[in-house]
């Protein structure tokens, strides 16, 4: 699958209407108090995540989220890896089965697997079956959802309210930062990213350390592939994360949002 520049245009938003959410916390504060939290998560289930991204998060004592669809090629093909890393702490979170779309955006999603051909009950199914499959990998009875292509409805209608109980959290699209007190936990934003320096990655950490607040980064390829990030910036990514430890906590996305979770009641009146 090779997402054209929409897709990537479209990564680049957050939804317009979201639905009501509970009055927002007056202050948050990270653990141990850091400025900031940092979610690396990668898309589709790749074998360069395999080869290139683990190792790297290893090498600089980092976790990640590795959002891995039903269909891929690589879970079916190298599961005794997949599995060997989620032994290791990296979180294997559910892309769905079969990565639909919204085909009215995309013109390269399959009539099949277009969005706004599924129903409400259709997707629920397919979210449970995939929770089943990669439960048989990692034996984990909770992960966090990506929503494919950072669509979130079915023929205009929102289905985050329908997809609560599937899940304790969910990661959306949207390069721009929120402060933690408007952060919907079943669509936070995070930044596709593709074709761009260390020193760029970095400058969203950096932005969101002014702000207190969550960067979430949306890789694809690592190293070679669709909506690529080099290998070097990569690693320049995550060695600043190593190096600034002590002011930014880099986590697994259920487990920085699991925090958030579990203090919002007593940020809150």
């Amino acid at each position: 699958m090779r997402p054209s520049l929409l897709f990537i245009f479209v990564l680049t938003l957050s939804p317009a209407c979201m639905p009501a959410q509970d009055p927002p916390p007056k202050s948050f504060l990270w653990p141990e108090g850091k400025k900031a939290a940092v979610c690396l998560t990668y898309d589709d289930g790749l074998d360069c995540h395999l080869d290139v991204a683990m190792p790297a998060l290893e090498k600089y004592g980092l976790k990640g989220t590795f959002y891995a669809t039903g269909s891929s090629s690589s879970l079916y093909t190298r599961m005794d890896e997949w599995r060997e890393w989620a032994s290791k702490g990296y979180e294997i979170g559910n892309h769905t089965l079969f990565h639909p779309c919204d085909g009215d955006l995309f013109d390269w999603v399959k009539s099949e697997y277009d969005l706004n051909k599924y129903t409400m009950d259709q997707l629920r199914n397919e979210l449970r079956t995939a929770n089943t499959l990669l439960k048989a990998i990692d034996g984990e009875e909770e992960r966090s959802f990506a929503y494919t292509c950072g669509n979130y409805t079915i023929d205009g209608v929102s289905f985050i309210d329908s997809i609560r109980g599937l899940f304790p959290s969910a990661r959306g699209a949207g390069k721009q930062l929120k402060p933690m007190d408007q952060v919907d936990t079943h669509y936070v934003p995070s930044w596709g990213v593709s074709d761009l320096t260390g020193e760029e990655l970095i400058a969203y950490v950096q932005e969101a350390e002014k702000l207190g607040t969550i960067a979430v980064f949306m890789f694809h390829s690592v190293g070679g592939g669709y909506l690529n990030v080099s290998s070097e910036a990569h690693e320049q990514l995550l060695e600043y994360l190593q190096q600034n430890r002590k002011k930014v906590w880099t986590d697994t996305f259920l487990n920085v949002m699991d925090y958030y979770i579990s203090i919002i009641p007593d940020l809150r009146q």
